[in-house]
């Protein structure tokens, strides 16, 4: 555990320690106890906006026979 003071003289370093060694850090103000916690990595996959798509080989859609699916509406 370390003081405010101590923190503040190396506040950088410390700080960097606790994101290295994913340790928290105890720090003393007033006789109450605080604690520097690193955050849970979030992986960038997970942060990413989910999109419609079409998934597999867009030229095999180019080649599809729809003529069976459309509907003449000649008179």
């Amino acid at each position: 555990m370390i003081t405010v003071s101590k923190l503040r003289e190396n506040v950088y370093r410390l700080v960097d320690q606790v994101l290295e060694t994913g340790r928290p850090l105890e720090v003393s103000r007033k006789g109450r106890r605080l604690l520097i916690i690193p955050e849970k990595p979030v992986s960038k996959l997970s942060r990413l906006t989910r999109r419609k798509c079409l998934r597999g080989d867009p030229a095999r859609l180019i080649h599809l026979d729809w003529s069976k699916e459309w509907k003449h509406d000649l008179p």
